[in-house]
């Protein structure tokens, strides 16, 4: 149990930290990045649930002619009572993903890919939710950046539960190409080719509780 005046009274940050930063420091993403890693530090330390994904996925691309922004879902962490669930936004979640049809209509790209990420929550009591995989393809010349987390490190897992699987961004030739297959990393950005393909696998959450307390069919397995 937390008291309500644990909650409510207001607390001082030192300027000069991440959560105030100060008038000349660069800061990007705090809405999309930096406030899913601190609801998931606070969740931590009270020992609520383990790690969502980390991030919003922020993919943006176009040219001279048109632009395009998108935030990709991935797995909430799992908790106590409950499993986490699977492509879905977390602790920030005020935007919803352009219907394919209308990506496609509007913009020069194909949508290859849209699905879940089996098996990137984290195992344990309660799973963690998996991530999603999307991939899309480029018409025509562009320019391409990513602004995405957990890609080094895995959301964490709680009370003896498993990590979800980090996030991967990939950037693939055209089909029928030779070139290689390049990890972006967490954030980058690329001048892409007519006929590559971005491909985003976006993490899984962290499961709750040692994965051989799991259940099976309503009984549990040892």
């Amino acid at each position: 149990h937390v008291p309500d005046t644990s909650v409510t009274r207001p607390g001082r940050v030192l300027v000069g930290c991440l959560l105030n930063p100060g008038e000349t420091a660069a800061v990007v993403g705090g809405n999309v990045l930096t406030s899913q890693r601190v609801v998931d530090v606070v969740l931590k330390a009270f020992g609520a649930c383990a790690a969502s994904q980390g991030c919003m996925n922020n993919l943006t691309f176009g040219d001279e002619t048109y632009g395009y922004y998108e935030t990709i879902a991935g797995g909430a962490g799992a908790g106590p009572d409950w499993d986490g669930r699977s492509g879905v936004h977390t602790h920030m979640t005020n935007t919803r993903i352009t219907d394919p049809e209308v990506l496609e209509r509007r913009y020069p790209v194909v949508l290859r890919t849209f699905s879940l990420r089996a098996h990137s929550g984290g195992g344990g009591a309660h799973r963690g939710g998996d991530g999603v995989v999307r991939e899309i393809e480029f018409l025509r010349p562009t320019d391409v950046s990513i602004l995405s987390e957990r890609r080094a490190v895995p959301p964490y897992g709680l009370a003896g539960g498993e990590p979800g699987v980090r996030g991967q961004n990939l950037l693939l030739p055209a089909e029928g190409g030779t070139g290689p297959t390049v990890s972006l990393g967490g954030k980058a950005f690329v001048r892409v080719e007519a006929g590559a393909r971005l491909r985003v696998l976006s993490p899984g959450g962290g499961g709750y509780g040692a994965p051989a307390e799991a259940y099976s069919g309503g009984s549990r397995v040892k």
